[in-house]
Parts: structure tokens; C-alpha cells; sequence
């Protein structure tokens, strides 16, 4: 895969996560509130959701509101995952905290599906013993 590509995979996935965390902090999502939350221009983010319209993550009402479709969801809940999971990991691993957000959120973005699954497995597995013994 192409740099260019992937950088813009991986804003994709910066947007969706977005959107569903504000999704769950507030009633309604609009394009001003993810400009504020990633610190990003008006135009930027204008731009970004009509791509996000494009690819059916997203639909934006006439209000303005933004709700993530089924697929949008789904990826939006992957890419969090990984980011809670791996920077939970990190700082359970002595990590500060803000480097391992940080760390996680460049990890969450090129992280396979097999060795992310493998770390999971591993991590609830490492949880559960200590719960046990």
C-alpha cells in the first residue's frame, strides 16, 4: 500500500472514532464539534465528511448532524478497540500514559488483524490468570 493511501485510511478511521466518542459524550454530532475535538479547520472537516458520505460511513442530516452508518460504526468500534486495548496494555506495561495513547494511536492504524487478535487473546488470558491466582 501507498503512503498517501494509507495516511488516508488511516484519517478515515481518525474521523469515525471521533464521531462515536462524541457520539457518547454528547446527543447530537456536528461537523464543529469534530473540528474542535481534532483541533482541524471548518473547511477540513467539511471536506472529510462528504468523503466519509462517499463511502457510506457516514450520513448528515439537514440539521447538520452526523450519524455513523452500520459499516461506519463497525469500523469506528474497531479502531477503538485497539487503541483502548493497546494503550491499556502500554500503561499496565509502565508506560506514561499520554505516550501510550500516543503510541496507540499510531499502532491502532497498522496493527494486522491477526497479531492485534493475538495480543488480545494473550492480554485477556495474562487478566484471567491473575484473577484466578
Amino acid at each position: 500500500m501507498n503512503y498517501q493511501k494509507h495516511k488516508s485510511e488511516e484519517s478515515v478511521e481518525d474521523y469515525l472514532e471521533t464521531i462515536l466518542l462524541l457520539g457518547q459524550q454528547m446527543p447530537q454530532v456536528r461537523s464543529v464539534d469534530v473540528a474542535n475535538e481534532l483541533n482541524y479547520s471548518k473547511p477540513s472537516v467539511s471536506v472529510a465528511m462528504k468523503n466519509l458520505r462517499q463511502k457510506n460511513y457516514v450520513t448528515v442530516s439537514e440539521e447538520g448532524y452526523i450519524h455513523l452508518t452500520e459499516e461506519g460504526r463497525t469500523l469506528a468500534e474497531t479502531v477503538y478497540e485497539r487503541h483502548s486495548l493497546i494503550s491499556g496494555w502500554l500503561i499496565s506495561l509502565g508506560v506514561d500514559p499520554a505516550t501510550a495513547a500516543e503510541d496507540a494511536c499510531r499502532m491502532e492504524h497498522d496493527i494486522s488483524t491477526e497479531s492485534f487478535d493475538a495480543i488480545k487473546k494473550c492480554i485477556y488470558s495474562l487478566m484471567k490468570k491473575n484473577e484466578t491466582g
